[in-house]
């Protein structure tokens, strides 16, 4: 009995490569609309062959003179999703993922300097699809629905990206 659990295991231990494909690293630039933050810088770490962790960082200035008045808004904002990916066919793929969004703002308006600053956090969705271009250039079209949980609006941002698939 115990050569036959010996032989199962060693059989479960040499097939576990066969399932588990190394993770990947995607580096590249999300430009996203709808209320987000713009152009993101964008990463994905792959945990396994079907799951994967997205960081994206935004930032947003604007400058606006309108009436002898000074608006300034700066802020930042970075998103940490949990993404389950399926295969439609070998480099084209669908996702959904959840995750969080966390940032700061800052904004002064006119010349009497009234500040108004703080953080934010949203609870975030994401659902999109990829194309793996045999190159290792990645293009993604994904929604991320962003639902306010402290001093933050709900938005849908829509994005398209550009990665680069490091192996």
């Amino acid at each position: 009995m115990k050569r036959f659990f010996s032989i199962l295991f060693v059989i479960g231990v040499l097939s576990i490569p066969a399932f588990a494909q190394p993770a990947a690293h995607v580096l590249g630039i999300r430009f996203g609309s709808g209320g987000g933050f713009g152009t993101e810088i964008s990463y994905q770490h792959g945990l396994t062959s079907i799951n994967r962790l997205e960081l994206d960082l935004g930032f947003r200035s604007d400058h606006v003179h309108y009436m002898n008045q000074n608006y300034n808004y700066t802020s930042w904002g970075l998103t940490g999703l949990y993404h389950w990916v399926m295969d439609i066919d070998a480099d084209f793929n669908w996702y959904l993922g959840a995750g969080a969004k966390l940032g700061s703002w800052n904004y002064d308006q006119g010349y009497d300097y009234k500040y108004n600053d703080g953080l934010f956090l949203a609870a975030a969705g994401d659902i999109g699809l990829e194309y793996n271009f045999p190159i290792g250039i990645q293009l993604a079209l994904n929604a991320r629905p962003e639902f306010a949980l402290i001093n933050y609006g709900t938005v849908i941002n829509v994005g398209l990206a550009v990665r680069y698939r490091f192996r």
